[in-house]
């Protein structure tokens, strides 16, 4: 099973692009579930019979010139939830399905975290108590999903090897210890940086900046993750950024990050 997320920024712009990329995945082994964040687009927009067409289901969760998410997937997906529950939030950031059955289930959470703009501002308190309210209902989730993935553009490195000018954007937006905490708090709920299972390259990153050749000079961050709970831990095989889409023309400023079970 191959789970993937990718911030695509703007699929209006960009579908051809998504189709492509699923179309050159299946010619290995097909993507099963991609998460995509950052739609652009509204619900009655959203593409869905290009997807059918090319095999794929889908459900969204849109809004007009910003945010909006949206799960792709080979299976049926069902349990969909829209948001965090109980957090009340203009901004459409977050989409959940079931895939599977039985004890195969899968529950996949595909999030859009906020960026948070600065350390002081009101988007940055925002951004704290989104993040507060993401912890509470994914631990929620665990008792009821045992196998769960959360997958998304989380706005957040790690630690200074997701960063490549750590010393000059320590506790900028994406680096302040306060983001950090939090993702370190998805860990402690018993959840894996599905990524660092695995070897890596140094300076792997899975988002450039479009302004002063960022990809091309690799000035990079890695801020796209997939985290798996505990019992999916011994199927992940792999897990990697696939540079490919950036090189595209007008591609997204995002990578997509493929994580690859059993």
């Amino acid at each position: 099973m191959k789970l993937a997320t990718w911030n695509i920024n703007s699929l209006g712009v960009r579908l051809p692009q998504v189709l492509a990329w699923l179309d050159t995945q299946a010619q290995t082994e097909p993507i099963d579930v991609l998460a995509l964040q950052e739609l652009k687009l509204t619900d009655e927009k959203f593409p869905h019979s290009a997807f059918a067409e090319a095999g794929y289901q889908t459900v969204a969760f849109g809004q007009k010139t910003y945010n909006g998410v949206a799960l792709v997937s080979r299976l049926t997906p069902t349990e969909v939830v829209r948001n965090i529950p109980g957090f009340e939030d203009e901004q459409s950031r977050v989409i959940a399905a079931t895939y599977g059955d039985g004890e195969d289930r899968l529950r996949v959470i595909g999030a859009y975290f906020p960026n948070g703009q600065a350390p002081g501002s009101d988007k940055f308190a925002y951004k704290m108590r989104w993040l507060t309210a993401l912890h509470a209902w994914v631990a929620s989730e665990l008792e009821h999903h045992p196998r769960l993935v959360l997958m998304g553009d989380y706005n957040i490195t790690f630690d200074d090897a997701d960063v490549w000018d750590p010393d000059g954007l320590r506790d900028t937006i994406h680096c302040t210890r306060e983001e950090r905490a939090h993702l370190q708090a998805l860990i402690a709920l018993g959840l894996h940086d599905a990524h660092r299972l695995f070897p890596q390259p140094p300076k792997t990153f899975s988002w450039w900046d479009y302004r002063m050749l960022g990809f091309q000079k690799n000035r990079g961050m890695r801020i796209d993750h997939i985290l798996i709970s505990e019992p999916l831990k011994p199927l992940a095989s792999a897990c990697v950024v696939d540079r490919a889409p950036r090189k595209n023309p007008q591609p997204s400023d995002h990578a997509p990050v493929v994580l690859t079970l059993g």
